[in-house]
């Protein structure tokens, strides 16, 4: 894709925005924010040929592209794995909160039977580029198991944000309360294995090597 190319989907996309929480995701809410950004009424089409479900995957590459930018002005390097995750989420939730009724039809969109699939891959791909803008350069099978691991925890907190009204600040505690609390739950499930072996030692060698404990993928030791 070249630059003019993705620009000219960016514009339409984040104009669209505006209309899709009264049209839904839909080529109406597309096309009027081509006619927003000066198109005419086959922009859309001509920049999403393969539908709607590529305007879909345009807007999460436009958000993950603002949270790569926006995680370039923290300080990673210096916080825990499992605080860069929690960052990571934190930001490209924050991105979309002018966008939150948007996303909620968005989200409509992707539950669709046929359309799970995207999903899952617009989900993936996401998770992926927060592992590596943590410093996670694994390519065997932690590169899979924190991917995995990290999927549901993303997608059950923007869940829960979308049904936080949040405080009078405008940010969202309890969302990132909810957040911390996943992270933790994958900690704690980590951490069993440990606890089994500590239990189980005086068992014979066999038996007590099943045990043998893994490092978290949120902690530092996965580095």
């Amino acid at each position: 894709m070249t630059e003019d190319l993705q620009h000219q989907r960016d514009l339409v996309i984040e104009a669209a925005l505006a209309h899709v929480p009264f049209d839904g995701w839909s080529w109406k809410a597309l096309e009027a924010g081509a006619a927003d950004t000066g198109g005419d009424p086959i922009t859309a089409k001509r920049l999403f040929t393969r539908g709607l479900g590529e305007a879909a995957e345009h807007f999460a590459d436009w958000s993950d592209r603002r949270m790569l930018a926006e995680l370039e002005n923290l300080n990673l390097d210096d916080m825990r794995v499992r605080d860069r995750i929690h960052a990571c989420v934190k930001t490209r939730i924050e991105l979309n909160v002018p966008y939150k009724e948007a996303l909620r039809h968005l989200l409509s969109f992707l539950a669709l039977p046929h359309n799970l699939p995207l999903a899952s891959r617009m989900t993936w791909h996401s998770c992926s580029l927060m592992w590596y803008a943590s410093g996670d350069r694994s390519a065997d099978w932690n590169h899979y198991t924190k991917r995995g691991l990290l999927a549901p925890v993303y997608s059950s907190t923007v869940l829960y944000w979308l049904s936080d009204d949040g405080d009078e600040d405008g940010d969202f505690p309890d969302t990132w309360g909810y957040l911390e609390r996943r992270i933790d739950d994958v900690l704690k499930t980590f951490g069993l294995p440990k606890r089994l072996k500590e239990r189980f030692a005086g068992l014979p060698r066999p038996l007590s090597r099943a045990f043998k404990h893994r490092a978290s993928p949120f902690s530092n030791a996965s580095r």
